[in-house]
């Protein structure tokens, strides 16, 4: 018996992607014929049946489903073993995968980056952006090596993941020029429910922290009056330049807006009975404190250039 090959895994695994030949064949960059005979060659060597032929159409079968799961767990260890054996060379060489969360990815991880490479200028980075249940899930299933984000970690992943803080950040409540609020300067938490919102999409860190601030504040998400909805806060921060609504956001993304006077911070006096420190009449500044976490997987294995680009972020943190 000849045996699979790892060219065949992978031939067999576009196929099952795409339950399509040709498509298959287009996007690894070889003939339609060579595909055919690839998925033939395994479906002979072992008696089964990997796809049903209906028609025109393909359809995977019970054998396929099969190899489908195995093969991706080979040809992933094969990329793991990889990339190793190319660390064997003391750092000179390799390539380091990060997902961050977008805020985390646009304004804090860059000067980190940049250490990192000033140290081993050898090493590829490639960092994916995305929200952070996005980066969670793609932590959890091995597309980084690291994730970066500010929002939590959904029950369901808590056994996967191990997760530790790195960094932290501060959301504020900010509005535009035109906005009443620019020239108070602070307000009462009553006041949150008294203007136009504009939000993170859900799953964004950012919404997370946010929400979670609104509950300890005795405010439900739904007494706000939220007008619009973005997937990032680039987005977000426009809408109010030019316009009365507010946003909470970090304070990372809006240092330059507010240094030249288009946006303003605003505080948030906190006039509860019971809330603690007296800044002002009595009364305390509610404050939104959020961690910055790094996220791997707990059973996976990990790079060399993980594990030092890890400490370094872990060094980072208590050199603070």
């Amino acid at each position: 018996m000849a045996g699979m090959t790892l060219e065949q895994l992978k031939i067999f695994l576009a196929v099952a992607q795409q339950l399509h030949f040709t498509r298959a064949a287009e996007e690894l960059y070889i003939t339609q014929p060579a595909v055919s005979a690839a998925i033939h060659n395994l479906e002979q060597e072992y008696g089964v049946k990997l796809f049903h032929r209906i028609g025109r159409h393909i359809e995977i079968a019970e054998a396929g489903k099969l190899l489908q799961v195995e093969a991706r767990k080979i040809l992933d260890q094969v990329s793991l073993t990889e990339r190793g054996l190319r660390e064997l060379n003391n750092l000179q060489r390799g390539e380091l995968k990060l997902g961050s969360s977008l805020t985390i990815g646009n304004y804090w991880l860059p000067s980190k980056i940049s250490e990192f490479k000033s140290r081993y200028p050898g090493i590829q980075i490639d960092c994916s952006l995305a929200n952070t249940e996005e980066i969670c899930v793609g932590t959890a299933t091995g597309q980084f090596d690291l994730g970066l984000v500010e929002g939590d970690v959904k029950p369901a992943l808590q056994n996967t993941l191990e997760y530790e803080i790195v960094g932290r950040d501060r959301l504020q409540i900010v509005v535009g020029q035109k906005h009443p609020w620019f020239e108070w300067g602070e307000i009462d938490l009553s006041q949150l429910t008294q203007t136009l919102w504009v939000m993170r999409e859900p799953g964004s860190g950012t919404q997370q922290r946010f929400e979670e601030a609104l509950q300890n504040w005795g405010i439900n998400l739904s007494e706000l009056n939220v007008i619009l909805v973005f997937n990032s806060g680039e987005m977000t921060k426009a809408a109010i330049e030019d316009g009365v609504g507010a946003i909470g956001i970090s304070e990372l993304m809006v240092k330059k807006e507010i240094q030249l006077g288009t946006l303003r911070a605003i505080r948030v006096i906190d006039n509860r009975e019971g809330n603690g420190a007296m800044p002002r009449l009595g009364y305390a500044y509610a404050e939104i404190v959020r961690p910055f976490f790094k996220l791997k997987h707990r059973q996976r294995f990990q790079t060399a250039l993980s594990k030092v680009f890890e400490q370094m972020l872990i060094s980072s943190m208590l050199n603070k």
